[in-house]
């Protein structure tokens, strides 16, 4: 047996839509119920792309990185 992970779904319509799917071809599967993911790294990803929204970013050009 060969174990593969191939969704992150976002919503439960997503999520009705792959099991539907897998059960149709007859392929066995669970759904995880936690994250597999540090909840403090989770955290700080969320936090980060609320900053950019936010404009909260800087932008370094290419030709200064190496001063």
């Amino acid at each position: 047996m060969q174990t593969t992970i191939i969704a992150h779904t976002n919503d439960v319509s997503q999520l009705e839509a792959v099991k539907a799917f897998f059960k149709a071809l007859k392929i066995k599967f669970e759904v995880a119920k936690e994250s597999p993911y540090n909840p403090e790294f989770v955290a700080k990803i969320q936090e980060s792309k609320e900053q950019l929204k936010k404009g909260q970013y800087k932008v370094i050009k290419t030709k200064d990185l190496w001063k």
